[in-house]
């Protein structure tokens, strides 16, 4: 596994060497060309102004903020780099908090990180397992790619997860979704709707998830690779909506009895 950056966790008079590593594998993604159906030349595309037709270079063109419907205001390539931030190859460490504090909805991206050399692996398990023990996660800042992110430091085992979170602008108003407002609830629905609950209820852990779309969509394009023919396989029936709760709760219950005793 290759680091994608190197530096430091800091935090009061305490520098610890570290490195970070991608925790998302991206190399199984099944991903298509565009081609041109007469010869299969691969398709390219021309960067063409709406408003004359003129197809532009790289160098015609400039960056705009739209302040107000097909107003803009001009930004030049130097007043942009004259705010980037230099990266100080340092994760400085702001505070640490208990993890349930933090919404899951400020979650972006998540990394690993390990000790940058031999020399750091004593600190860095001393501040993985000082994290462990407190029960703490750290919140702290690191510039990637010219822009400062807040970052959450997890203990996770021997090693460290460092989760990229959203700034609290970026998160949208659950309270502006149509129609969430409370409502008068049937008691005896809610205790139906409790039990199943509790009869479908086990360990994430023990949950076994399977990209169903994936794994077809790999043996279509080995079938089209070796040259056999594609065979049509027909999705399962939708099942039509009912209309009445209880009913549904009630049989939902006693599916998932079922399915419990036959595990």
């Amino acid at each position: 596994m290759r680091s994608i950056w190197k530096g430091h966790i800091r935090f009061s008079l305490v520098t610890i060497p570290i490195q970070i590593f991608n925790a998302i594998e991206t190399k199984n993604n099944i991903s298509f060309n565009q081609l041109h159906k007469e010869d299969n030349g691969r398709v390219g595309y021309k960067k063409v102004c709406k408003s004359c037709d003129e197809v532009l270079a790289s160098k015609d063109i400039v960056k705009g903020y739209e302040y107000q419907p097909d107003q803009y205001v001009i930004m030049e390539s130097e007043e942009l780099s004259s705010v980037k931030l230099k990266s100080k190859r340092a994760i400085d460490i702001e505070a640490f908090v208990d993890l349930n504090e933090v919404h899951p909805s400020r979650f972006e991206s998540v990394y690993f990180i390990g000790p940058e050399s031999e020399v750091a692996k004593q600190s860095f398990q001393l501040f993985k397992t000082a994290l462990k023990n407190a029960g703490k996660a750290g919140v702290g800042k690191i510039v990637l790619r010219d822009r400062e992110d807040v970052v959450l430091l997890v203990p996770e085992d021997d090693g460290m997860y460092m989760y990229k979170l959203r700034y609290p602008y970026e998160v949208r108003d659950i309270k502006k979704v149509p129609d969430v407002e409370t409502v008068e609830i049937d008691e005896a629905q809610l205790k139906l709707a409790g039990t199943l609950i509790d009869s479908l209820s086990t360990t994430f852990d023990t949950l076994v998830f399977e990209d169903k779309y994936h794994e077809a969509l790999l043996d279509l394009v080995n079938q089209k690779v070796e040259g056999k023919e594609i065979v049509s396989v027909s999705s399962e029936t939708e099942s039509k909506p009912t209309i009445d709760i209880m009913d549904a709760l009630k049989a939902s219950i006693e599916q998932a009895k079922s399915l419990k005793k036959g595990a």
